[in-house]
């Protein structure tokens, strides 16, 4: 067991009335939510959210106190459905995930639960992965919200706001009957602030009172003619009780600025980045001050068409800053003031681009060409008594960073299995692989060029499922342990199973959802209370019908190789299923560098490995490096004047896997490689011989130079 300890986290979730809390926004988050009373919280880890799942997960004892259930979902599918006790229940729940592919997993549960609509509050806090920090695809929450007619909050990032509108989000719920996404990007949740926390609710609704009393309302299943209601019970009742609340609430502000014909929209979390740059334009200070007057949208989903109305009379235009597209809020405000008779321009993707993260230094440009149309000379023109603003291509921290693609640890075990497909791609021709989600996503990237295609977490295998022959060609599809349990065991390896699918499946077993932290999966070796771990990824592949498996460790290149060969050379036909093994070297080192540290402590005789290159032996082919890519080889210039190439080396970043070495046996590189174990603390017997032959060595160097 590797994961990360959170205790210095979980003792601030116990901050109770007036204490101050400090820490980042997520965890931020976590305390307002046991400040709401929630009964029930669960979610599937990913970032930007993963923290606040670890945080909770080591807060047993707190949440036992105030009657709250946790779970670590099996997906985002599993965590939606458990909202499913706040529909006929009184119940506070809040689950997580990461945006918009956890979406994606969880549509189904998340378009029932907004038809059947809920009595308790129902919080879905999302971890909006969108612009240059993101790692998946680009698209907006805002589009599913409409869709499902889920409310959906964009608070300003500032942390005592956001707090705020947890407690609101659940309010909001309450009265309009209907689920709330909360909507935290990837800065807003890792930054930090403070704000005066609130005691603690004990959950007043619990399992053990819904089980005591179980309750069920038929119009609210999902199942006609119930459906047909529900949908008129959403536009007819919940949607104007939803903008009542915003309204009366003032979830959205206005702050007024003393230049009066125009005026700014902007979505709550792009608030920052909009007074950055309105401070770089001379327009505002840093505190979102402003001369421009500004229409905060805390809330982009129900818009309030009054609010926009009366914000725009006066005004000879508007600037929306709306990231990404389709251009939803612009598009709304024009049909809200046209039918109010109101002819202010709605400015928006002319002067800001359609697609992108809106940082600084685009929303700057776009106010730029907003305020020099619109502004009357306004532009320029500083504020007194502001602060100047220092332009960020001035700063230290904004010159030009090297290129930092993504990459495996030093040490992964997925490096040397996807060494040996690249060395068997040699022998028996190039195949088509496909990745999945997670760190095997990685083979796609240099040095390995494996894959063609990722289409989502554990869909490996089904993206293969098209690509099947009688000639006897077959595709390799890769597939993480983690998306393995998330969905892989059903919508790929059972479907190849069903369907008796002719192809090469490749489970990387490293023993933790290792891409999103290193938390625990049902198959991870550890003894955590209150987790049934353990779990046998072959014993599930056999029980779903795969007759063909294969377990390897992936540090053994030649048996790996040797059964990747069979699996796509062999007369048998139907699905064939290798698990590589391999720990995940980061938690790994989690694990042992703390033992290892007591240990030398302590006293005890410990060995620690690292392997090296021989610089007299090494000629400079680094064919190591091309073929396995580890961030601790790198070049060092030759010391051998006859040889002006650099040579291979190896860092001090070694965790002494032997990688590099497996991979220089396997591709028959070169003899230049050797291990390297230091001793600490040896016993008495080992320094004895490490003198002898210390004693040995200089006596025949002595002897040579004699002679010499």
């Amino acid at each position: 067991m590797a994961e990360r300890s959170f205790v210095r986290e979980v003792a601030s979730l116990r901050l109770g009335s007036g204490e101050a809390f400090s820490g980042e926004n997520i965890l931020a988050v976590a305390k307002a939510l046991l400040e709401c009373g929630v009964s029930y919280v669960g979610g599937y880890q990913g970032a930007p959210i993963s923290h606040l799942m670890d945080v909770f997960a080591d807060a047993r004892p707190l949440l036992d106190e105030l009657g709250v259930r946790f779970e670590s979902s099996a997906s985002e599918a599993t965590a939606a459905a458990m909202l499913a006790a706040s529909i006929n229940y009184p119940m506070r729940g809040a689950v997580t995930w990461k945006s918009t592919v956890g979406t994606n997993v969880a549509s189904d549960a998340l378009a029932n639960l907004a038809s059947s609509g809920v009595t308790g509050g129902a919080l879905i806090v999302l971890g909006e992965d969108y612009g240059e920090g993101a790692s998946i695809m680009q698209e907006r929450t805002h589009a599913f919200a409409m869709k499902s007619q889920i409310w959906l909050l964009d608070p300003r990032p500032e942390q005592a706001h956001i707090v705020r509108m947890v407690h609101h989000a659940f309010a909001l719920s309450e009265a309009s009957h209907s689920p709330v996404m909360l909507m935290m990007r990837i800065r807003a949740c890792h930054m930090h602030g403070r704000f005066t926390a609130r005691d603690n609710v004990p959950a007043p609704f619990r399992a053990a009172d819904a089980l005591g009393a179980p309750a069920r309302d038929p119009g609210r299943i999902i199942l006609p003619p119930s459906t047909f209601a529900q949908e008129q019970e959403k536009v007819h009742q919940r949607w104007p009780a939803a903008q009542a609340y915003v309204r009366s609430q003032q979830l959205n502000e206005v702050r007024p600025g003393d230049v009066r014909d125009i005026g700014i929209v902007v979505q709550g979390g792009l608030f920052n980045a909009l007074s950055r740059a309105l401070a770089a334009l001379g327009l505002g200070d840093f505190y979102g001050n402003a001369r421009i007057p500004v229409y905060v949208l805390n809330v982009t989903y129900p818009l309030l068409p009054d609010e926009f109305q009366a914000f725009a009379r006066g005004k000879r235009a508007l600037l929306i800053v709306e990231e990404g597209q389709p251009e939803f809020i612009e598009q709304a405000a024009n049909q809200y003031l046209r039918q109010a008779g109101i002819d202010t321009a709605v400015i928006g993707k002319g002067v800001l681009p359609m697609a992108g993260e809106y940082t600084t230094q685009v929303i700057q440009s776009g106010v730029r060409q907003f305020v020099s149309t619109w502004g009357d000379g306004l532009a320029g023109n500083a504020v007194a008594g502001v602060n100047q603003f220092v332009p960020l291509r001035n700063l230290g921290l904004s010159r030009p960073l090297p290129a930092r693609p993504s990459g495996l640890c030093t040490g992964c075990p997925e490096r040397p299995l996807f060494a040996s497909m690249k060395l068997l791609e040699r022998q028996l021709g190039k195949t088509h692989v496909s990745a999945d989600i997670g760190c095997n996503s990685f083979a796609t990237l240099p040095p390995f060029h494996l894959g063609a295609s990722i289409m989502g977490y554990g869909l490996g295998a089904a993206s293969s499922a098209a690509l099947a022959d009688d000639a006897g060609h077959r595709a390799i599809s890769l597939m993480g342990d983690g998306g393995f349990w998330h969905n892989g065991l059903t919508s790929g390896i059972a479907n190849m199973a069903f369907n008796q699918t002719d192809g090469v499946t490749v489970i990387v077993d490293n023993g933790y959802s290792a891409a999103t932290g290193g938390q625990d999966i049902p198959s991870s070796r550890g003894d955590v209370p209150h987790r049934g771990l353990k779990q046998s990824i072959e014993r599930a592949v056999r029980g779903v019908g795969i007759n063909w498996v294969r377990r390897v460790h992936t540090y053994d290149m030649q048996r790996t190789m040797a059964v990747l060969r069979e699996a796509l050379t062999t007369a048998y036909r139907g699905p064939k299923v290798i698990v590589a093994e391999g720990e995940c070297q980061l938690n790994r080192q989690r694990r042992v560098r703390p033992q290892r540290d007591a240990d030398l402590a302590a006293g005890k005789r410990t060995v620690v490995q690292r392997f090296g290159v021989d610089a007299s032996t090494c000629t400079g082919d680094h064919s190591c490096i091309r073929l396995s890519g580890c961030p601790s080889l790198t070049i060092a210039p030759s010391t051998d004047p006859l040889r002006q190439r650099p040579i291979a080396q190896v860092d001090e970043t070694c965790v002494g896997c032997g990688v590099c070495g497996s991979v220089a046996h396997a591709a028959t590189l070169c003899p230049s490689f050797h291990r390297v174990d230091a001793v600490h603390h040896a016993r008495g017997i080992e320094r004895m011989w490490h003198r002898l032959g210390q004693g040995m060595v200089r006596w025949l160097l002595q002897r040579r130079q004699a002679r010499a």
